[in-house]
């Protein structure tokens, strides 16, 4: 009981966590608004693979996390191991581990899905025109996979 206590604080504190993030977004710029101008290496920038970018707005290479459900946190990816990540598209191995939400969703008990996950339709980023970023991630699942979900899940990712 102790641990749905834990896992249900920390999902309220990352939701509030997660507006007052979003309400200042715009307003705040991002790490890379430091760095060099994107013009003084116009091919260097072109080249870069494209990001996947997380609840908060932070752009990632990589990552071996995930959150798929911002808004309570209720479905993510974890262990994520990366076979492939180039211009077009991404490849990964991993867990999506989903919240049963029975009786409800404070109270559920969280799954584990082997999936794998793919990334591609790669766009310019709004938030950072320099910067390309993943539209769509599509997860296959490898065994069993949640109630109510498809075999094969296709998200559109936020711009």
């Amino acid at each position: 009981m102790r641990t749905n206590s834990i896992r249900t604080a920390f999902t309220v504190l990352a939701a509030a966590a997660l507006t007052a993030v979003m309400g200042t977004a715009s307003a705040t710029p991002g790490p890379a608004a430091s760095a060099a101008p994107a013009a003084s290496h116009p091919a260097k920038q072109r080249q870069a693979p494209p990001v996947l970018v997380d609840c908060l707005w932070h752009p990632d290479v990589r990552p071996t996390d995930f959150i798929l459900a911002c808004g309570d946190g209720n479905s993510r990816l974890v262990s994520l191991h990366w076979s492939h990540w180039n211009q077009n598209s991404a490849v990964a191995r991993g867990v999506n581990m989903v919240n049963d939400c029975k009786p409800y969703c404070a109270a559920g008990k969280f799954h584990s899905y082997p999936v794998v996950v793919v990334l591609d339709h790669p766009q310019q980023w709004k938030k950072r025109p320099q910067l390309q970023h993943y539209t769509r991630m599509t997860l296959v699942y490898t065994h069993d996979h949640p109630d109510g979900y498809a075999h094969k899940v296709t998200y559109p990712l936020w711009n």
